[in-house]
Protein backbone atom coordinates (compact mmCIF):
# COMPACT_ATOMS: atom_id res chain seq x y z
CA UNK A 1 0.00 0.00 0.00
CA UNK A 2 2.82 2.32 1.11
CA UNK A 3 4.23 1.80 -2.47
CA UNK A 4 1.03 2.94 -4.31
CA UNK A 5 1.01 6.10 -2.45
CA UNK A 6 4.32 6.75 -3.04
CA UNK A 7 3.88 5.66 -7.00
CA UNK A 8 0.52 8.35 -6.84
CA UNK A 9 2.35 11.19 -5.42
CA UNK A 10 5.29 10.74 -7.78
CA UNK A 11 3.17 10.59 -11.03
CA UNK A 12 1.24 13.98 -9.50
CA UNK A 13 4.47 15.62 -9.07
CA UNK A 14 5.66 14.51 -12.63
CA UNK A 15 2.39 15.68 -14.58
CA UNK A 16 2.15 18.38 -13.06
CA UNK A 17 6.24 19.36 -13.80
CA UNK A 18 5.23 18.49 -17.80
CA UNK A 19 3.10 21.75 -17.64
CA UNK A 20 3.04 23.61 -21.18
CA UNK A 21 5.70 26.12 -20.91
CA UNK A 22 4.27 30.06 -22.25
CA UNK A 23 6.40 32.14 -23.93
CA UNK A 24 7.96 35.09 -22.91
CA UNK A 25 8.30 38.04 -25.30
CA UNK A 26 10.57 41.41 -24.24
CA UNK A 27 8.80 44.61 -26.23
CA UNK A 28 10.24 47.33 -24.23
CA UNK A 29 13.88 48.70 -24.97
CA UNK A 30 16.45 51.68 -23.64
CA UNK A 31 18.20 54.20 -24.89
CA UNK A 32 21.96 53.76 -25.40
CA UNK A 33 24.43 55.23 -22.76
CA UNK A 34 27.90 56.02 -22.48
CA UNK A 35 27.85 52.95 -20.86
CA UNK A 36 27.16 50.80 -23.94
CA UNK A 37 30.45 51.60 -25.62
CA UNK A 38 32.26 49.10 -27.44
CA UNK A 39 34.71 47.81 -24.84
CA UNK A 40 38.62 48.66 -24.88
CA UNK A 41 40.71 45.59 -25.81
CA UNK A 42 43.90 45.18 -23.38
CA UNK A 43 42.44 48.23 -21.62
CA UNK A 44 44.41 48.92 -17.96
CA UNK A 45 42.93 49.05 -14.93
CA UNK A 46 43.16 52.12 -14.42
CA UNK A 47 41.91 52.40 -17.39
CA UNK A 48 38.49 50.19 -16.44
CA UNK A 49 38.66 51.26 -12.93
CA UNK A 50 39.82 54.91 -12.48
CA UNK A 51 36.80 57.45 -11.36
CA UNK A 52 36.77 59.99 -14.11
CA UNK A 53 36.76 63.09 -11.84
CA UNK A 54 39.23 65.99 -12.48
CA UNK A 55 42.07 65.88 -10.52
CA UNK A 56 41.60 68.29 -7.36
CA UNK A 57 45.22 69.42 -7.70
CA UNK A 58 46.49 71.38 -10.50
CA UNK A 59 50.00 72.69 -11.23
CA UNK A 60 52.19 74.10 -14.21
CA UNK A 61 54.14 71.46 -16.33
CA UNK A 62 57.91 71.59 -16.35
CA UNK A 63 59.19 72.01 -19.97
CA UNK A 64 60.49 68.80 -21.09
CA UNK A 65 57.95 66.17 -18.67
CA UNK A 66 56.06 64.23 -20.85
CA UNK A 67 52.09 64.48 -19.26
CA UNK A 68 51.06 60.79 -18.51
CA UNK A 69 47.43 59.97 -17.50
CA UNK A 70 46.28 59.75 -14.03
CA UNK A 71 45.91 56.30 -12.03
CA UNK A 72 44.60 55.74 -8.75
CA UNK A 73 46.90 57.03 -6.90
CA UNK A 74 49.02 59.11 -9.02
CA UNK A 75 46.82 62.76 -9.47
CA UNK A 76 49.38 63.85 -11.85
CA UNK A 77 51.77 61.81 -13.06
CA UNK A 78 55.04 62.39 -15.08
CA UNK A 79 58.20 61.10 -17.09
CA UNK A 80 61.41 63.25 -17.33
CA UNK A 81 64.50 62.63 -17.77
CA UNK A 82 67.13 61.39 -21.31
CA UNK A 83 67.00 57.47 -19.72
CA UNK A 84 63.01 57.62 -19.59
CA UNK A 85 63.02 55.97 -16.29
CA UNK A 86 62.37 59.50 -14.14
CA UNK A 87 59.19 59.38 -12.72
CA UNK A 88 57.26 62.65 -11.05
CA UNK A 89 53.44 62.22 -9.15
CA UNK A 90 51.02 64.12 -7.36
CA UNK A 91 49.11 61.95 -4.54
CA UNK A 92 47.01 62.62 -1.74
CA UNK A 93 48.07 60.21 0.88
CA UNK A 94 47.09 59.21 4.66
CA UNK A 95 48.65 59.09 6.97
CA UNK A 96 51.49 62.54 8.66
CA UNK A 97 54.25 63.86 6.84
CA UNK A 98 56.41 61.56 9.47
CA UNK A 99 54.60 58.61 8.33
CA UNK A 100 55.00 58.98 4.41
CA UNK A 101 58.82 60.59 4.34
CA UNK A 102 59.58 57.70 6.68
CA UNK A 103 57.87 55.25 4.01
CA UNK A 104 59.83 57.06 1.15
CA UNK A 105 63.09 56.42 2.58
CA UNK A 106 62.59 52.37 3.76
CA UNK A 107 61.71 52.22 -0.36
CA UNK A 108 65.82 52.89 -0.50
CA UNK A 109 66.87 51.50 2.30
CA UNK A 110 67.12 54.55 4.52
CA UNK A 111 67.45 54.84 8.52
CA UNK A 112 63.72 56.43 9.27
CA UNK A 113 63.25 60.10 10.91
CA UNK A 114 62.12 61.05 14.29
CA UNK A 115 59.95 63.87 15.12
CA UNK A 116 63.38 66.08 15.84
CA UNK A 117 64.96 64.86 12.60
CA UNK A 118 62.30 65.69 10.22
CA UNK A 119 61.68 69.50 11.80
CA UNK A 120 65.37 69.81 10.59
CA UNK A 121 64.59 68.87 6.83
CA UNK A 122 64.75 71.47 3.95
CA UNK A 123 61.45 73.43 3.30
CA UNK A 124 59.42 74.30 0.32
CA UNK A 125 56.90 76.29 -0.52
CA UNK A 126 54.04 74.11 -1.92
CA UNK A 127 49.98 74.66 -2.10
CA UNK A 128 50.18 77.70 -0.31
CA UNK A 129 52.29 76.14 2.60
CA UNK A 130 54.92 74.58 3.20
CA UNK A 131 56.68 71.15 2.97
CA UNK A 132 59.49 69.15 3.92
CA UNK A 133 62.04 68.39 1.31
CA UNK A 134 63.30 64.00 1.44
CA UNK A 135 65.78 62.84 -0.44
CA UNK A 136 67.78 59.57 -0.56
CA UNK A 137 69.95 58.05 -2.84
CA UNK A 138 70.49 53.84 -3.19
CA UNK A 139 68.63 50.78 -4.81
CA UNK A 140 64.93 51.99 -4.88
CA UNK A 141 62.56 48.91 -4.05
CA UNK A 142 59.44 50.78 -4.94
CA UNK A 143 57.29 47.57 -3.73
CA UNK A 144 54.61 45.94 -5.60
CA UNK A 145 56.99 42.56 -6.38
CA UNK A 146 59.08 44.84 -8.45
CA UNK A 147 62.78 44.10 -8.15
CA UNK A 148 65.34 46.80 -6.66
CA UNK A 149 66.58 49.18 -9.12
CA UNK A 150 69.95 50.30 -8.26
CA UNK A 151 71.29 53.78 -8.34
CA UNK A 152 68.53 55.49 -8.46
CA UNK A 153 67.62 58.65 -6.94
CA UNK A 154 64.61 60.62 -4.57
CA UNK A 155 63.71 64.48 -4.17
CA UNK A 156 59.90 64.74 -2.95
CA UNK A 157 58.09 67.27 -1.10
CA UNK A 158 55.47 65.91 1.81
CA UNK A 159 53.27 68.89 3.38
CA UNK A 160 49.43 69.32 4.62
CA UNK A 161 47.49 70.99 3.10
CA UNK A 162 43.84 71.74 3.96
CA UNK A 163 44.02 68.47 6.11
CA UNK A 164 45.03 66.77 3.62
CA UNK A 165 48.67 64.55 2.90
CA UNK A 166 49.97 66.04 -0.39
CA UNK A 167 53.18 64.28 -1.58
CA UNK A 168 55.34 65.54 -4.93
CA UNK A 169 57.85 62.28 -5.48
CA UNK A 170 60.76 62.29 -7.82
CA UNK A 171 62.33 59.34 -8.82
CA UNK A 172 64.98 58.53 -11.56
CA UNK A 173 68.63 57.34 -12.34
CA UNK A 174 70.67 59.05 -9.20
CA UNK A 175 72.02 61.82 -11.77
CA UNK A 176 68.71 62.86 -13.77
CA UNK A 177 66.98 63.16 -10.07
CA UNK A 178 70.00 65.88 -8.56
CA UNK A 179 69.81 67.36 -12.27
CA UNK A 180 65.98 68.25 -12.07
CA UNK A 181 65.93 69.18 -8.05
CA UNK A 182 65.63 72.58 -9.32
CA UNK A 183 63.00 71.79 -11.66
CA UNK A 184 60.90 69.93 -9.50
CA UNK A 185 61.16 72.99 -6.89
CA UNK A 186 59.48 75.30 -9.46
CA UNK A 187 56.81 72.75 -10.01
CA UNK A 188 55.65 72.09 -6.05
CA UNK A 189 55.69 75.75 -5.66
CA UNK A 190 53.14 76.15 -8.87
CA UNK A 191 50.74 73.80 -7.00
CA UNK A 192 47.78 74.20 -5.54
CA UNK A 193 44.32 72.29 -4.63
CA UNK A 194 40.84 73.09 -6.82
CA UNK A 195 38.29 73.97 -4.53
Amino acid sequence: MKSRVACLLASVVMFSACEEKKEVVVTETRALTTKDEAPKLFATSDERFRDAKPSPVKGEVPQGWLVLPPSQFRLLNYRFGESGMGEVWVSLASGTVLDNANRWLRQFGAEPLDAAALAKLPTVPIADTTGVWVTAAGDYAGGMGAPPKPGFGLAGVVATVKGQILTVKMIGPKAEVEAAKPVLEGFAKSLHLVD
